[in-house]
C-alpha cells in the first residue's frame, strides 16, 4: 500500500497527511528509536511499518482493528506501534520543535504579531481545548466535562505563524482554561517571571502610553494579567486571538484524531496528543496553512473550547494596561481602517 502511494503523491498526502519527502526525513529522525530486532520467535515489524501506522491512525482516528487489517498486522501489534511511535517522536524532536523561551524569542514573536497581526508586544495567543477520550476506569467524574463527554484538555501557546511554542496536556476535562493554565508550567512562570520575557517597552508611535507589558492574548475564561490580555470591546484583541483557533483548525484538520473519540488509556492519549502537535510543528508551512484551514471549515467541525468555571477578573494594573492597549488601538499608530466599520 506505502508504495503504491508513492506513485501518486495527492493519494498519499490525503492518506498519510504528509508528502513522501516529509514522511522519509521523518523515518530518518525517529527510525531508530522504532527498530527492533528479529528473534527466532518472530520478525521485527520494520520502523517504516511502525511509522506508516502511526501516521494513519493519527489522520484518520480509525480502530486498532481496522488499522490491524489494512497494513496486516496484529491489533496488539497496531497498538504498540503507535505508542513507540508517538514515544519515540516526543524523544527526538521535542527539543528541537519546542526550543526553549528565551527573551529573543519572545521579541521575534512579538515582531511577528505587530507586522502580521497589527497587535504589537504580543508574545502568543493561548487557548484550551478539550480532546475526547474514553472514560478511564475509576475516574469517576474528573475527565467529565461540560458538554457531557470525557475528555483531557490540550493547553496551547501559538505564535503569529500558527505554531505551537508551549503546549501542556493531560489536565482533567473538567478542568477550565484558567484553572489549568493557572497550574501549567507556563502559567506559573509568567506569575513568577522566571521565562525572560522583555522588560516593557513603549508602543510604536506611542510613547506617550508610557512603557507597556509584553502580553499574551487569551478569551474570557483566562484570567485578565498584566501579561494576558483578555478581550475588550472591539475586534483587534479577538483577531490576534484567532492565531490560536486556526492553529487548533490546522492541528485537527490533518490529524483527524483529533475529532473522534480515542480510545485510550489517558498516559497513551497524552502522548498521541503531543506527538499530533510535534508533528504539526515539523510540518507547518505557510503556503499550506490556508489549505488545512479550509479542510477544517468545510468540515464545520471545531474542538470544543474549556471554558471558564468562576470568575477572572484582574487586578487594576490589569485594566490600567488593558486601557492603554485600547486607547493605542483607536489612535492613528495604533487603528486599521476597517475597525470602525466591524465593531
Amino acid at each position: 500500500l506505502v508504495a503504491e502511494l508513492r506513485l501518486d503523491s495527492a493519494r498519499h498526502l490525503r492518506y498519510f497527511r504528509m508528502d513522501a519527502a516529509k514522511m522519509e526525513e521523518l523515518l530518518s529522525i525517529v527510525g531508530a528509536d522504532i527498530t527492533t530486532m528479529t528473534t527466532n520467535f518472530r520478525e521485527a515489524i520494520s520502523p517504516q511499518q511502525r511509522l506508516a501506522v502511526t501516521l494513519r491512525f493519527l489522520a484518520s482516528g480509525e480502530s486498532f482493528s481496522s488499522l490491524a487489517y489494512q497494513f496486516r498486522m496484529g491489533k496488539t501489534t497496531v497498538a504498540e506501534s503507535v505508542r513507540m511511535t508517538c514515544q519515540a517522536i516526543q524523544n527526538t524532536m521535542m527539543a528541537e520543535q519546542f526550543p526553549r523561551l528565551t527573551e529573543q524569542r519572545w521579541r521575534d514573536t512579538a515582531g511577528r504579531f505587530g507586522r502580521k497581526w497589527n497587535f504589537p508586544n504580543c508574545i502568543g495567543a493561548i487557548d484550551g481545548k478539550h480532546i475526547t477520550t474514553t472514560a478511564p476506569s475509576h475516574s469517576g467524574s474528573l475527565f467529565f466535562n461540560y458538554k457531557k463527554t470525557f475528555s483531557i484538555v490540550l493547553l496551547a501557546l501559538v505564535d503569529a505563524d500558527y505554531r505551537f511554542m508551549s503546549v501542556q496536556v493531560g489536565d482533567f476535562g473538567r478542568s477550565s482554561d484558567g484553572g489549568t493554565y493557572a497550574n501549567s508550567e507556563l502559567g506559573r512562570g509568567m506569575e513568577a517571571k522566571t521565562l525572560s520575557v522583555p522588560a516593557d517597552s513603549p508602543l510604536p508611535g506611542s510613547g506617550h502610553l508610557g512603557p507597556l507589558p509584553f502580553t499574551m492574548v487569551g478569551n474570557v475564561a483566562f484570567p485578565l494579567k498584566p501579561y494576558l490580555m483578555q478581550p475588550f470591546p472591539g475586534q483587534r484583541l479577538s483577531w490576534a486571538r484567532m492565531v490560536v483557533e486556526s492553529a487548533f483548525g490546522i492541528l485537527a484538520a490533518r490529524w483527524r484524531v483529533f475529532y473522534t473519540r480515542i480510545n485510550l488509556k489517558p498516559e497513551t492519549v497524552d502522548s498521541v496528543v503531543l506527538a499530533a502537535c510535534i508533528l504539526h510543528n515539523f510540518l507547518c508551512n505557510p503556503s499550506d496553512n490556508q489549505r488545512w484551514l479550509r479542510d477544517a471549515e468545510d468540515r464545520r467541525e471545531h474542538l470544543a473550547d474549556a471554558r471558564n468555571m468562576g470568575g477572572n477578573h484582574g487586578r487594576r494594573e490589569a485594566y490600567e494596561v488593558r486601557e492603554k492597549f485600547s486607547a493605542f488601538f483607536n489612535s492613528a499608530e495604533g487603528s486599521v481602517p476597517w475597525q470602525n466599520r466591524m465593531v
